[in-house]
């Protein structure tokens, strides 16, 4: 089978999607599958287009067995909407421009979204080459931008819905990664039948619970830890989602502990939170710039508690944030201040789950678990297992690649049915 992905986002840029889209087209490769990935010139988080990528209008690297085209794009920082939105739009256009002929051909073509506009160029591209159309849904946009207050313009948010219930319908079928999502689609009439569920999972044999000592000790160093303290990790974005504001309020109820509490990531509100920090004077918090994902799993040895948390907004009831599945793989005890679909993920593996943005909850776990490590150690043999049992990657890859292969079947058998 041949298959064309279509994404905005993709390593060397870091994030949740970028991992969860080249850790699937490895093992389509390793499949067996023809896989190429058409995306823009690495610029994300920070809008500068990283060295050896840049004045380049098509550039093609092979990675994992798969091929990477990318093309030119207007590179913009992730802040700011009309900016944002002008990139989104110029990568729609130059993904087709430059990117159609040299792809080759596909016999499905599958789009991430968010970011939206990538959805239209991904349209044409299979139209262009005969392909079938997958779309896969990360977010709910615009949904949460309006719930965030990202977006208020009643007329703006209805054509966006439109255009949204569009792809569904234009699509041979939706991929969404968690329940919730699957059955808002359903009730805005999204047929049952086209909407697969195909959760984020783990590299297990990247994220393990089996690190070295001269590991563990140079990055607890590196993230402020001391050699008594017990060490409080997030790792991943800092958006507007992710209620971070409660993390760092936390750790200032736990200063003086033996507690430390280190924030690595990038995103539009990691200057808000230094700010907050350092009005506070919190003590026990270091921040960092993210790192590349294949620096992910020696911070995670070094965590001895990981952290999830999401704002306390009704809609991300139906979201489940990736960094469980690596924090699970990684042995990690976890807490969780996260309602609905993830709460009761993370509960199944063993992880304490506090309400949403309750600092003072929040802090109140950390230092339950900080004085117990024996729990701590028993709670991570539990969130192991269970991720190995029901999110390995490679097994929701194979799931993901089945249903690609019966789109395509179809497509075919319909196409050689009489009119």
């Amino acid at each position: 089978m041949r298959t064309l992905v279509v994404t905005h986002y993709f390593p060397p840029e870091i994030g949740a999607p970028q991992a969860r889209l080249s850790e699937l087209a490895r093992c389509w490769a390793g499949a067996g599958d023809e896989v190429t990935v058409l995306t823009g010139m690495p610029n994300h988080p920070t809008g500068v287009v990283a060295p050896g990528y840049r004045r380049k209008l098509r550039l093609e690297e092979h990675v994992d067995g798969y091929r990477v085209l990318r093309t030119w794009l207007y590179a913009t920082p992730n802040e700011g909407i009309a900016k944002k939105t002008l990139g989104h739009l110029f990568f729609m256009v130059t993904s087709v421009l430059l990117g159609a002929r040299r792809s080759g051909p596909a016999d499905v073509v599958v789009v991430s979204s968010p970011t939206f506009f990538a959805i239209f160029a991904a349209w044409a591209l299979a139209k262009l080459k005969r392909a079938a159309f997958v779309v896969e849904v990360r977010d709910l946009w615009p949904a949460i931008f309006v719930e965030l207050g990202v977006l208020a313009n009643r007329q703006l948010v209805w054509l966006l819905e439109r255009l949204e219930l569009w792809a569904y319908r234009a699509a041979d079928a939706v991929v969404v990664v968690t329940g919730g999502f699957r059955d808002d689609l359903v009730r805005r009439g999204v047929p049952p039948a086209k909407v697969e569920t195909v959760r984020n999972g783990v590299d297990l044999e990247r994220f393990r619970p089996t690190p070295t000592e001269g590991d563990v000790t140079a990055a607890r160093k590196r993230l402020g830890a001391g050699d008594v303290e017990t060490l409080v990790l997030y790792i991943g974005a800092h958006g507007i989602s992710h209620g971070l504001d409660a993390v760092v309020e936390a750790a200032r109820q736990l200063d003086g502990s033996r507690v430390h509490v280190a924030l690595v990531g990038e995103g539009a509100q990691k200057a808000e939170l230094e700010q907050q920090a350092a009005e506070a004077d919190v003590t026990n918090l270091t921040m960092l710039p993210g790192v590349p994902r294949e620096q992910v799993p020696e911070l995670l040895a070094a965590a001895d508690i990981c952290l999830v948390p999401l704002r306390d907004v009704p809609l991300f009831a139906s979201f489940i944030p990736s960094k469980i599945f690596e924090y699970f793989g990684s042995g990690k005890a976890v807490i969780g201040s996260v309602a609905g679909e993830a709460a009761g993920i993370l509960r199944a593996g063993g992880a304490l789950v506090v309400d949403p943005h309750d600092a003072a909850a929040l802090a109140r776990a950390i230092d339950a678990l900080a004085q117990d490590p024996e729990r701590r150690r028993a709670m991570g043999r539990q969130a192991r297992s269970y991720v190995a049992e029901h999110f390995d990657r490679r097994d929701l890859a194979e799931r993901y690649r089945t249903r690609l292969r019966s789109v395509v079947r179809s497509r075919r058998t319909m196409a050689r049915s009489p009119a």
